[in-house]
């Protein structure tokens, strides 16, 4: 009770161990049979996650494996928070055929990063795509999201989007449309993503944010 009541910042001074004398005078009762029954749940239940955690274990195992023997892998654990999952989720999307993604725009819209324009008239209108690989809208998102907490640079570009009133997601979007590009590039030409190549990306958010400052 006192590492319990140590780690959520309890503050009620009341010893610990009046505190389990207080649960124990107040524990729930039940029918001996409803008892035996919750217990066996319980156990089952225990087994059960036991037999998930190992499947578990045992497929990132193998997404090891093949990431290794993958000759795109460098190229997608090179870039900045690429994890095992998000470049094993984006290797098995996007495949090894470049020509189904001939040009950066048909692979910001398979992953969802890329508005669509409708025009009509004087109309214009400018919506989200929902017609796009929702496993890798979501790989993207995750990926940029986690560059928005890591990268410096890449923070302050979020931050930037948000202060113009971009909503969370969209702001993430319009992150994921660059490196989009920036992968789909580096994909093209199996190379390695060189952070010095990318310098007018950084100087564009320092600006931005001194700008904001």
């Amino acid at each position: 009770m006192k590492a319990f009541t140590g780690r959520h910042g309890y503050s009620g001074r009341t010893r610990p161990e009046v505190l389990v004398e207080r649960l124990r005078t107040h524990l729930l009762s039940a029918a001996s049979g409803t008892a035996a029954g919750k217990q066996l749940a319980a156990v089952l239940f225990a087994e059960q996650l036991a037999l998930l955690n190992h499947h578990i274990r045992v497929l990132n195992k193998r997404v090891d494996q093949l990431l290794a023997a993958h000759p795109d892998t460098p190229v997608f654990l090179s870039f900045p928070c690429m994890g095992r999952s998000c470049a094993a989720f984006l290797l098995a999307e996007m495949g090894e055929d470049r020509n189904r993604f001939p040009t950066p725009a048909t692979l910001m819209a398979e992953t969802g990063v890329a508005p669509v324009t409708r025009a009509s008239g004087r109309t214009r209108q400018v919506r989200f795509r929902y017609a796009a690989n929702k496993r890798m809208r979501h790989a993207v998102d995750w990926w940029v999201f986690t560059m928005t907490r890591e990268v410096p640079w890449v923070h302050a570009a979020y931050e930037q989007a948000r202060k113009q009133g971009q909503p969370h997601h969209r702001a993430l979007r319009g992150l994921g449309a660059r490196w989009v590009r920036v992968l789909w590039r580096c994909w093209q030409d199996r190379t390695c993503y060189d952070p010095a190549l990318h310098h007018s990306a950084q100087q564009e958010a320092s600006q931005s944010g001194s700008q904001a400052a």
